[in-house]
């Protein structure tokens, strides 16, 4: 035996290891750097097991297997190996486990698997294997375990599974399978859990002749199955956990019915709306440890929840329960509950609420999206996340909250909070993630001391009424990504020791009192990873010089974030998402989650002057530009025209002068434009975006012409200073250059007039080679 699995080798593994005669097992998965050469073995080796798991191999594999008619286990998974593997594969006789999943292998699974009699395990999941299941996997009689998820496969789920007898474990999940589910499948004897989910299967749910009672772990959430719950599904005896969300079920659901199974513990009823809220209680019911039941037309808490004192998960967000939580519901999971999600509800108060709220092991509480009034509920001191984000809650934060000691995320932002901000919150900035506490009514200054320990990601206190400057101690917030501090009072100059801050991504200080400049030569700023930045409504002043963008290297990279498949700014596992409000378009806009391939820049209504930088235009995947109400007199620079990711700019009420650039018209994703009340002249420039726009992006600029303003261009048409400066160039012209002048045009209009009269057209073409056409 050899295992060397996660040493983090590097270079070339030895080949000799391989040729020793007695050994049976080597193991040097998770080995990224090294470079493993399979060797051709030149006698039958006496290896059983080899796992090559997240390596970079390479060699001649294809050739070698003949020799290893020994091998029983073969974990090639995350590897970069190709199709021409498989056949070569499919000679391994005595295999009994094969795991190529997360490989790069494609197209079709070859015939061929079906002399693998042997095999027990087979793992393709997440492959771009594609087509239909081939027959080979169902002459695989071995088979106990076969996981399939998030590969191509489509068409409908082959019946010849169901021939598979030994079958245990059976995963179709996140593929392409649709029509009707094949009922040879609840038939499997032996089958104890069966995943279907997430793919497009449709058509009724029958269980009439259930004979796999071995099942336990049964998903069906979200297809297209339409029709109701059958009975019948009470023949599954041994169901411990059942998630049928999202499946588009017809008619009433009855609770009682899944009360049957006395066994079950995890229940996903989530996201079909027609579930019947009413159930019998009594002393059968099954203890949960998990019950999903967000989005099925709830009107009221369930009564059976009173008799669940095993509780882990319980989920009842985006129903339309409405009153008061009842003091009964305190004592549901007390000593067990560990995820409570509440949200989107139309709670209004707590009835006889504790001092703090009582469950002990309480991970996550989300109470956000109801209309709890009151003073601000403290959670328990266990919690990790809470959230009380859009309710009615009045009062001052009690510094008890404090005494959360694990506190990760907290979000009470759109409420009616007032007060200071707790002092002692930043005591827990050891732990503190998500600090979030927008559009409430808090006063006084920010807290002055964060400490060295400081693991705040997001800092978000837009839309209060927060006075004094920006704690410098907030520099030791080394993680910091996301800083908020729009719509307050606060009065202090740029902060430019944010350099510091590497992490930080979003920038905002709109519609403060803040104000100097925001450039200094002596002072670098640029933060390499800066999205979004918004300065606007403030008294900052200054020019802008071409330095200032040069180390915007997020902004400057149009290739740096992935379009095919962004994401969102989020943090802590997905448990909070960063959103933002930002002017985009023209119009005010609430970014509920915030794309990381979005990027802004809001520099508007300060009074910046002078020229636009032309380094401005390096900037190639900024979409939103937002120069609008500054004091900027310059040309509008042609290196705009390299913002090729930009949907809208606004350069409207500054004192700019000259042509609009015709590069402008390269830019092919732009929807805004807004030119309006500057000093801007010639013809506005035709094609790309531009022919979409109407005169109101242009107004206000007396000098410009085409069919947007239905003036037409004209040399006569253009008063501008160059024009006057071209026509000044004439006054020094003496009497001789105008007799000349006279002459030649005299000369001219005798001859054209010969010409006509006379109509001898050979006599113009002999001596002037002047062809003239009707």
């Amino acid at each position: 035996l050899l295992s060397l699995s996660g040493c983090n080798l590097l270079g070339e593994f030895p080949l000799n290891i391989f040729l020793l005669p007695r050994i049976q097992s080597i193991d040097l998965s998770y080995n990224e750097e090294l470079v493993a050469f399979l060797p051709k073995f030149q006698y039958r080796s006496s290896l059983k097991k080899l796992h090559l798991r997240a390596t970079n191999i390479s060699g001649e594999f294809p050739n070698s297997v003949d020799s290893l008619g020994s091998l029983n286990v073969l974990d090639l998974s995350e590897t970069n190996l190709f199709e021409e593997l498989l056949n070569s594969i499919s000679n391994l006789k005595s295999l009994n486990y094969l795991d190529l999943s997360s490989t790069k292998i494609s197209g079709e699974l070859p015939s061929s698997f079906s002399n693998l009699k042997s095999l027990n395990y087979l793992d393709l999941s997440n492959t771009n294997f594609s087509g239909e299941l081939p027959n080979s996997i169902g002459n695989l009689k071995s088979l106990n375990y076969l996981n399939l998820e998030s590969s191509n496969f489509s068409g409908a789920i082959p019946s010849f599974i169901g021939n598979l007898s030994q079958l245990t474990y059976l995963s179709l999940s996140y593929t392409n399978f649709h029509e009707a589910i094949p009922l040879i499948l609840f038939t499997i004897p032996s089958l104890s859990r069966l995943y279907l989910d997430h793919n497009q299967l449709t058509g009724p749910l029958k269980f009439q002749n259930v004979s796999s009672s071995a099942l336990y772990v049964l998903r069906l959430n979200e297809n297209k199955l339409n029709e109701s719950i059958p009975r019948s599904i009470a023949n599954f005896t041994k169901l411990r956990s059942l998630y049928i969300s999202s499946i588009n079920l017809k008619g009433k659901v009855e609770l009682n019915t899944f009360f049957e199974f006395k066994e079950l513990k995890n229940l996903d009823l989530s996201g079909n709306k027609v579930l019947v809220s009413k159930a019998k209680i009594n002393s059968t019911l099954p203890k949960f440890s998990a019950l999903w039941l967000s989005s099925c037309n709830l009107l009221e808490f369930p009564a059976f929840l009173e008799a669940q004192n095993e509780l882990q998960t319980l989920d009842l967000s985006n129903n339309t329960i409405e009153g008061n939580i009842p003091k009964w519901f305190w004592n549901v999971g007390k000593e067990t509950l560990e995820y409570l999600n509440l949200s989107c509800n139309h709670l209004s108060k707590f009835e006889q609420p504790p001092v703090v709220l009582p469950w002990k092991n309480m991970h996550l509480l989300d109470l956000s999206s109801n209309m709890l009034q009151g003073s601000f509920p403290i959670p328990p001191l266990s919690t990790q996340y809470f959230f009380a984000s859009k309710n009615k809650l009045t009062g001052s934060i009690p510094p008890m909250i404090c005494k959360v000691h694990a506190l990760e995320v907290l979000d009470v932002s759109n409420n009616q909070l007032t007060g200071q901000i707790p002092q002692c919150l930043l005591n827990l900035s050891n732990s503190l993630v998500v600090l979030a506490m927008k559009n409430n009514h808090f006063q006084g200054n920010l807290p002055e001391t964060f400490k060295n320990e400081c693991s705040l990601v997001t800092l978000d206190l837009n839309h209060n009424q927060i006075r004094g400057k920006i704690p410098r101690s907030l520099v030791k917030c080394r993680m910091l990504e996301v800083l908020n501090l729009g719509n307050n009072k606060l009065n202090d100059t740029f902060p430019f020791w944010l350099e510091s801050l590497s992490e930080l991504k979003i920038l905002v200080l709109r519609a403060n009192a803040f104000h100097g400049p925001i450039w200094e030569p002596n002072i670098r700023f640029g933060l390499s990873k800066l999205h979004v930045v918004d300065l606007s409504h403030n008294n900052f002043f200054g020019k802008l010089p071409s330095e200032y963008f040069q180390n915007w290297s997020a902004i400057s990279n149009a290739t740096s974030n992935d379009k095919s498949q962004p994401g969102y700014m989020e943090n802590v596992s997905n448990y909070y998402k960063d959103s933002m409000t930002i002017v985009n378009k023209g119009v005010e806009l609430e970014l509920v989650k915030i794309l990381t391939i979005f990027t802004a820049i809001d520099l508007s209504n300060n009074k910046f002057y002078g020229e636009i930088p032309d380094s401005m235009g390096n900037l190639k995947a900024l979409i939103v530009l937002n120069l609008s109400s500054n004091n900027f007199t310059s040309h509008i620079p042609s290196s705009l025209g390299n913002l090729i990711e930009l949907e809208s700019l606004d350069l409207s009420r500054n004192s700019l002068f000259g042509e609009i650039p015709q590069q402008l018209t390269s830019l092919t994703f732009l929807e805004y434009l807004n030119f309006s009340q500057n000093q801007l002249f010639g013809p506005i420039p035709q094609g790309g975006q531009f022919l979409t726009f109407q005169s109101s992006s242009f107004d206000g600029n007396s000098g410009l012409c085409d069919f947007q303003l239905s003036k037409k261009c004209g040399n006569n048409e253009i008063p501008t200073s160059e024009m006057r400066h071209e026509s000044s160039l004439g006054e020094g012209f003496g009497w001789k250059v105008v007799v000349i002048g006279y002459a030649c045009g005299l000369v001219i209009g005798l001859l054209t007039g010969h010409v006509v009269t006379s109509r001898r057209t050979d006599w113009l073409v002999r001596n002037f080679g002047v062809n003239l056409r009707r």
